[in-house]
């Protein structure tokens, strides 16, 4: 039995008339029907929010983000907050001024506290005999994996230190806290702490359950080292922090290194 059309008029017309295609009007679903393959009339505008206008080219695969330039913004006010630190410090403690005054007064309070057997062995974190070997370990890992330019930024980074340390030492003259000899600042055994131990927690970060358990633990070892040295007396608290801004601008670059080369792996794995 055939169903005859329903009336589709408003209310108010008599007519049963079936509606008609005025001209110059547009109907958005007229043709296509669900599954057919026929695009509807609306698919073919072009599209208007932002999802649906995203270009895909060549350069960037289909239904990926741009780079976002948060991270590149991060690491300039990074550098600029440390450089800034450094020059500040490295400038009271040259000119004398009210900051080494103060750092004076903190480390003669300092020296002696805690147990001498422990304080010495947080100072002996900083020697090369414990901390080289460390960093010389994760080199290795790295160059076993295949990842020879962060092996060789690791020992660049490392290979810094005298490099720029020893002349500051020469030219800021800085006497100890327990010696009229000259040559305090910055640290070298605070600064070989930190790259050693930066350095191997970079290389090393990423891998195993817990990603965020190496820069931990570099973090750890590189405060106990600056710890140990002021309190037995070896280093005045300044020397100690202008180490550490001073080896976070030589860590930056290696961060930078790994950041690119672990992108770039992560970019050719396959997706399931």
């Amino acid at each position: 039995m055939r169903e005859t059309p329903r009336p589709q008029g408003t209310a108010g017309e008599s007519g049963s008339e079936l509606p008609r295609h005025r001209p110059g009007r547009a109907f958005a679903h007229t043709t296509g029907a669900p599954r057919s393959g026929t695009p509807h009339r609306s698919d073919g505008r072009s599209p208007h929010t932002p999802r649906g206008a995203r270009q895909t080219g060549p350069l960037v695969r289909s239904g990926t983000t741009p780079p976002v330039p948060g991270r590149t913004a991060f690491l300039f006010s990074l550098v600029s907050g440390l450089s800034a630190l450094f020059a500040l410090t490295t400038w009271q403690i040259a000119a004398d001024g009210p900051l080494r005054g103060l750092d004076e007064r903190a480390g003669r309070a300092l020296v002696g506290h805690g147990p001498r057997w422990l304080t010495e062995l947080l100072a002996d974190l900083g020697n090369t005999q414990v901390a080289l070997p460390v960093l010389a370990c994760a080199i290795g890992w790295s160059l076993l994996r295949g990842r020879r330019w962060e092996a060789l930024g690791a020992a660049l980074a490392m290979a810094a230190v005298p490099l720029v340390v020893v002349p500051l030492k020469d030219w800021i003259a800085r006497p100890g806290p327990l010696t009229e000899a000259t040559g305090y600042y910055p640290s070298g055994h605070a600064a070989t702490a930190a790259v050693a131990y930066g350095a191997s927690a970079l290389l090393l970060a990423g891998r195993g359950r817990r990603p965020w358990m190496m820069p931990v633990i570099a973090v750890l070892l590189t405060a106990m080292t600056g710890i140990g040295l002021v309190l037995r007396g070896y280093h005045w608290p300044l020397d100690v922090l202008g180490s550490w801004f001073l080896c976070g601008l030589l860590l930056l670059p290696l961060y930078g290194v790994l950041s690119r080369s672990r992108r770039r792996s992560s970019s050719r794995t396959p997706s399931c």
